[in-house]
């Protein structure tokens, strides 16, 4: 029998700056998109989503855990990139108890992404000094589903979003989907690995997210000042023909760029925007 209700929490790194140079008109340093790791409580135990990126962004995801006074079982990570699992080795070790765990198509990519020569040639270059020494893959999952005090929480294989083989955890109990990086909540995408295909996917992958109904809705990347709110579904998808629409008009990067700026003028990070128009253009 399933224990007391589930509860939630959403923990929000803030945008930080990275080192890379190439900067669209209006904006004078590039800098990441806020990232989101989500706790899922029952009584006495809990699960996480993600782990974030730095290891101060680790750190203080632990010791926001630690408070929340629950006994940490589960790390699940949505999918590979490593901004939202290379603080695993972090929350590990402060809660050796826990185990990490992802799809085994997502292992394969947490692999790719901690390659040394991937870490020291992407993520190093763009955030020197910050990424924790200690690279731990999570373990295959056999099955779709973790199990909290009773109630089940299910994975669900999404493919490719904003990159291959991702996947969202439904908590149908609570009517919660922690979604990874298919939702984004207010802030700008990162298409740069989501070509016309890439982005025909990624709608499907929305539309299996917005069939199972959900009352809330974290995004992988959100403005911290917004709610976990299943509108950032439509959003998204809205967000995704609008690129292909103004794509198919213009033939610059900077075209391209302003006339996704006059649409959503008002998300966060323009500079993944211009990351996506470079992208999409060259």
């Amino acid at each position: 029998m399933p224990g007391a209700q589930l509860s939630w929490s959403v923990h929000v790194a803030p945008s930080i700056p990275t080192e890379i140079a190439d900067l669209p008109p209006d904006v004078p340093r590039r800098m990441w998109s806020p990232i989101t790791a989500t706790l899922i409580t029952g009584e006495r135990d809990a699960v996480l989503v993600d782990a974030l990126m730095t290891a101060e962004q680790a750190d203080r995801l632990a010791d926001w855990v630690a408070a929340s006074g629950m006994n940490l079982t589960t790390v699940f990570v949505t999918h590979g990139h490593g901004d939202h699992w290379f603080g695993l080795g972090t929350l590990l070790e402060r809660f050796p108890g826990a185990r990490a765990v992802a799809t085994p198509a997502v292992v394969e990519q947490m692999k790719k992404q901690m390659a040394p020569e991937f870490v020291e040639s992407f993520w190093d270059k763009r955030f020197p000094g910050q990424i924790p020494d200690r690279l731990v893959a999570a373990e295959p999952l056999a099955g779709d589903r973790l199990e909290l005090e009773g109630h089940d929480l299910v994975v669900v294989g999404l493919g490719h979003t904003d990159t291959d083989d991702t996947t969202c955890l439904h908590v149908p109990s609570i009517g919660l989907v922690v979604a990874g990086d298919a939702v984004y909540n207010d802030v700008h995408l990162y298409l740069a690995e989501s070509p016309a295909e890439g982005r025909r996917a990624w709608l499907d992958a929305l539309d299996t997210i917005a069939a199972l109904e959900p009352e809330a809705v974290v995004a992988g990347h959100k403005n911290p000042d917004r709610p976990d709110d299943p509108k950032a579904i439509a959003e998204t998808r809205r967000y995704i023909h609008d690129f292909e629409a103004v794509a198919e008009r213009t033939t610059t990067t900077l075209d391209l760029y302003r006339g996704m700026l006059e649409l959503h003028p008002g998300r966060v990070n323009r500079g993944a925007l211009w990351g996506s128009a470079r992208s999409a253009k060259g």
